[in-house]
């Protein structure tokens, strides 16, 4: 009889969840909004409305799964399966999240930081294959990283490992959610490119973004890509000193991983080289030369279901353990 593995990745906006055979192949896969604002009971309900809703399309039970895997943003105990904290979403704080699932499921449910089940999952079928050293960031709302060395990867004593968004850039900058100001992701992350643009308008810069705000369209991190995609001066500004700070962050990254391979992943990536190109003029000239001949920067391959996949392949590897 065939098995399968749940894999969810949770965001602040969407819940994004699969279920997958025992080779990892999507059978069913479906976006949930996730209602962060109404609290962890609510948010974990959904989750499990989503698990439900997955095993009644394909007519199977919990008995049928072997495990499910979730990808949370923020600070967790792996081994105990509480979600410490994380700056997504609201009153959230020491969530029982596996527990709470496993109770309901009535089969093993593991957690991991969201950012490292992306890594999973382009390890098993993306952009990761076949390499032992990697180092995965991911920018979207916020800005995060995984890491892989020497074929394992990395947690640390507190399951911290790849924080770069809170590497701090500017002394005095825009405070963060952690407690400190001047965090990287503050100005790398959907969120922060957005920052910057409203920064420009209110100094009195004129832009596209502004004439299209002014029509009633939202500002967003696509809607100054289109601007940039039209040559607007004020727009390009933006994504300059946004992709030059992410060369600055990559390249203590490749200083202190030394990855063979560094993929960029995440909504915003989608921006593409009109971003990245100034990340790549940054990174020649403020990283050590060996190091950065030896890292190969890729784009993320499996887009959205990275973490849901990777979230499976993390929920295999933990139950066959």
């Amino acid at each position: 009889m065939t098995k399968y593995y749940l894999g969810v990745d949770l965001g602040g906006t969407n819940i994004k969840a699969g279920l997958f055979d025992e080779d990892f192949q999507t059978v069913q896969k479906l976006h949930k909004p996730t209602h962060e604002e109404a609290g962890p009971t609510e948010v974990l309900n959904r989750i499990w409305a989503c698990c439900q809703q997955l095993m009644a399309q394909e007519k199977i039970t919990s008995d049928d799964i072997l495990a499910a895997g979730f990808g949370i943003p923020g600070q967790m105990d792996v081994e105990k399966g509480i979600s410490i904290f994380s700056p997504n979403f609201t009153d959230w704080k020491d969530v029982p999240v596996a527990k709470w699932l496993q109770d309901k499921l009535g089969q093993p449910v593991f957690i991991d930081n969201d950012v490292r089940v992306n890594l999973y999952g382009e390890m098993a079928f993306g952009a990761g294959r076949g390499h032992r050293n990697v180092v995965l960031v991911t920018i979207g709302t916020g800005l995060g990283a995984a890491v892989l060395i020497n074929g394992q990867v990395l947690y640390g004593a507190s399951n911290s490992v790849g924080e770069i968004g809170h590497m701090n850039m500017y002394r005095h900058g825009r405070p963060c959610a952690c407690g400190s100001t001047g965090c990287l992701g503050r100005y790398v992350s959907a969120r922060g490119i957005v920052k910057t643009m409203q920064e420009k308008l209110a100094d009195g810069q004129t832009s596209l973004v502004g004439e299209w705000m002014s029509q009633g369209q939202e500002l967003t991190t696509k809607l100054i890509s289109k601007a940039v995609a039209k040559g607007d001066p004020t727009a390009v500004e933006v994504f300059k000193e946004t992709g030059e700070l992410l060369g600055f962050g990559l390249g203590n990254v490749i200083n202190l991983f030394n990855p063979e391979t560094l993929i960029l992943g995440g909504g915003v990536s989608a921006a593409g080289e009109p971003l990245f190109k100034y990340t790549r003029e940054t990174l020649a000239h403020h990283s050590l030369p060996v190091a950065r001949e030896a890292c190969k920067l890729e784009t993320a391959q499996l887009g959205d279901e990275a973490g849901m996949v990777g979230a499976a392949v993390y929920a295999g590897q933990k139950v066959r353990a």
